[in-house]
């Protein structure tokens, strides 16, 4: 049957609501093979996902999930990024995350291995010791204790390890780089997503506000990250008291000084986690803190704890330079992950 949808799309047909049901049940099971699923995923993007069939598949993502209830008393939110910018930095909203919850943030991180970089959100959890297959009601605790958790993306929903495979034989970017954001375990209905394509800033709040979400701000740099960058200016959608704004943020305009994608780029794993670390220390190149704290900065606007990004960006630099950045990944490290793997970076 995928088959039948693939030359539907081939030739720029969409899909109704009772084919895309069927085709995700297809995807989301080892009824078909994982090239045919690659097949069919890359035609769909080639097209062009409508909003009718991204929230079919949202859905679909939903009934086939497992969720979490933390018990907070603050806004819980999320940091992604959708991925396939293909430019290749260190894992901005993984750090930016944790200065999140450093400044009293809740962030509910959901995220995945890499399919188009050279790490995922995964990749650094797992580094550190996280376990990424933590039960549901751990993963809760760990939230509720140290304001930030990860929630793997292979294990909520459990059917999306279906996917893994099709996604790793494309290596860029699927429907499912929008769709994981937009379906996070926790029920968040305040997030801070970064896109990979200018024409998703407003898409992303429409089909969320639909769901009943609160806050929900899209980024997208000038230069094509899928985050705020530091390089150049970013367009910017938020949806807020049930409004949808656009918006410019110049970073200079923020007092922060003019990066170039160079500065924040990698190569291996070793390389993103020393830059993860190095920020969060305060020892990185002011590039990369600028970009973090410009993220963790729009994040705790999303989380309603800074009035805009220029307050949120002077409490995140304030958390790294006092310290407490730091300071609070070793706490949850002592309780959730490996100690030892950050002494090692800082001997």
């Amino acid at each position: 049957m995928l088959e039948h949808y693939i030359a539907r799309l081939e030739v720029g047909g969409n899909l109704n609501n009772e084919q895309m049901n069927d085709a995700m049940e297809i995807l989301l099971s080892e009824r078909e093979s994982d090239q045919l699923k690659a097949v069919f995923l890359q035609h769909l993007a080639n097209k062009g996902e409508t909003d009718d069939e991204l929230l079919t598949m949202l859905s679909k993502m939903e009934q086939h999930g497992v969720h979490i209830f933390p018990k907070c008393k603050g806004t819980i939110i999320d940091v992604c990024g959708t991925g396939g910018d293909k430019l290749n930095t260190f894992n901005i909203s993984t750090t930016a995350a944790f200065v999140i919850a450093s400044c009293g943030g809740i962030v509910a991180k959901h995220g995945n291995r890499s399919s188009s970089g050279v790490t995922g959100s995964a990749d650094i959890f797992e580094y550190f010791g996280y376990n990424l297959n933590s039960e549901p009601t751990k993963t809760a605790e760990i939230i509720e204790k140290h304001g930030i958790g990860f929630l793997f993306a292979q294990k909520y929903p459990p059917a999306m390890k279906h996917v893994a495979s099709a996604r790793k034989i494309l290596k860029t970017r699927t429907a499912f780089n929008l769709l994981g954001p937009l379906c996070n375990p926790a029920s968040v209905k305040n997030q801070l997503i970064g896109v990979f394509s200018e024409e998703y800033l407003q898409r992303i709040p429409s089909i969320l506000q639909k769901k009943g979400s609160k806050n929900i701000m899209t980024v997208h740099s000038a230069d094509g990250l899928d985050e705020l960058s530091t390089t150049s200016k970013n367009n910017v959608c938020f949806l807020h008291d049930d409004k949808i704004e656009k918006s410019i943020i110049d970073p200079q305009k923020l007092g922060l000084h003019k990066a170039t994608i160079k500065d924040f780029q990698i190569s291996t794993l070793s390389d993103a986690i020393q830059s993860f670390i190095s920020v969060l220390d305060g020892s990185a190149s002011k590039s990369k803190i600028e970009i973090t704290c410009l993220n963790s900065g729009a994040g705790l606007v999303v989380a309603n704890l800074a009035k805009d990004i220029s307050e949120g960006l002077q409490m995140s630099l304030e958390s790294i330079r006092s310290g407490n950045a730091i300071s609070h990944f070793e706490k949850f490290l002592r309780d959730c992950g490996d100690n030892s793997k950050l002494k090692e970076l800082q001997s």
